[in-house]
């Protein structure tokens, strides 16, 4: 296997509504610094990845509204190197549309597939992941993906259990389960057959074309001959609509550090706390008998607070939102409300 034959696919189309009202339709989190690095989320992601394939073998998917965005972050990509969705739908139309491109330029192409907003605390022994997996599926037309051992019972994250077969390390996948509720999370951690899907894939390119052409074969008749059709795509994810079918689907067990900062919660386990477990994000802040908070105010602006305890407070130029962190279903129903009752203003 040679390196040319190694391609990537970044997807970064999403609004990120669950990060509201820090990530906005103009600017959702994957354009944001969450951690004063200087680097954002989608920039990190790119970062990591040039270091395995050639920076020309790396393409970002992403709706036509973020164009100039992708370009503004991410200068060293050539414009065909950024594929622009003219409409908004999940990962499996994505994933077949820059699928069929990359066949085109190289009909051997081995693929990862990965969201632009994760964080990888342990950058070499991600590499070396990658690396592996890379040369497990150009050598087994296995649909594969990384799978993360669980340090507790997550709710947000979806889970792999694995079955005994196995080819050397990588185990096949007997089911996957979607966000489970509390009590099920427990029971998966604690049975050790469980992993966190991280939501990052490998294949080589025939590989997946197929599975596309078996399982889900109205979405290949829209795009083989490209984007012409893709609004008319069915609206669904590369987990339901074929790697929950797929009888070829295996999972490599992985240890470097993940995690999907897809909500305001997963953020507040990887960023740093003070003594009363304190985020503090961006601009000043004076807490008062407070514990287990995130707050983000705008640079240059102070937030004072006192007597809360799991509370997220977010401000923005023109939002204050103060709420349970961790109740992410009701920031879903706050956008909707906003949007239904005030528009597009304040999304």
């Amino acid at each position: 296997m040679t390196n040319s034959n190694n391609y990537c696919v970044i997807m970064g189309g999403g609004i990120g509504s669950r990060f509201w009202p820090y990530s906005r339709k103009n600017l959702p989190k994957q354009f944001l610094d969450f951690f004063g690095t200087g680097r954002s989320l989608i920039q990190q992601t790119l970062d990591r990845y040039k270091k395995i394939v050639p920076l020309e073998n790396i393409f970002i998917t992403t709706n036509v509204l973020y164009k100039e965005l992708v370009q503004e972050q991410l200068p060293e990509l050539k414009e065909e190197q950024i594929l622009l969705e003219p409409t908004r739908r999940s990962t499996a139309p994505c994933i077949a549309w820059a699928s069929y491109h990359i066949k085109k330029i190289n009909p051997n192409a081995n693929v990862i597939v990965a969201p632009s907003d994760h964080l990888i605390l342990k950058e070499e022994e991600f590499k070396e992941a990658i690396i592996k997996g890379l040369e497990f599926v150009s050598h087994s037309p296995q649909l594969l993906t990384l799978g993360i051992k669980p340090n507790r019972p997550e709710t947000g994250y979806g889970y792999i259990q694995i079955d005994e077969e196995k080819q050397g390390d990588f185990f096949k996948v007997k089911t996957f389960i979607e966000k489970p509720q509390l009590e099920f999370a427990k029971v998966f951690v604690e049975s050790g057959e469980f992993y966190w899907n991280s939501g990052i894939f490998l294949w080589n390119i025939n590989t997946i074309i197929n599975a596309f052409n078996e399982i889900m074969p109205e979405v290949c008749s829209k795009l083989s001959e490209g984007e012409e059709d893709f609004a008319s795509c069915p609206n669904i994810s590369i987990d339901y609509g074929i790697m929950e079918k797929a009888n070829n689907v295996f999972v490599q067990l992985c240890d470097f550090g993940w995690a999907d900062l897809g909500t305001w919660s997963s953020l507040y386990d990887v960023s740093p706390k003070d003594v009363n477990e304190n985020v503090a994000i961006n601009g000043n802040s004076l807490l008062y008998n407070c514990k287990q908070n995130v707050v983000v105010v705008p640079e240059g602006k102070l937030a004072v607070l006192q007597d809360l305890e799991g509370y997220l407070v977010a401000a923005t130029d023109n939002v204050l939102l103060v709420c349970k962190k961790d109740d992410e279903s009701a920031i879903r129903k706050f956008v909707n409300d906003v949007q239904i009752k005030l528009g597009d203003k304040f999304v």
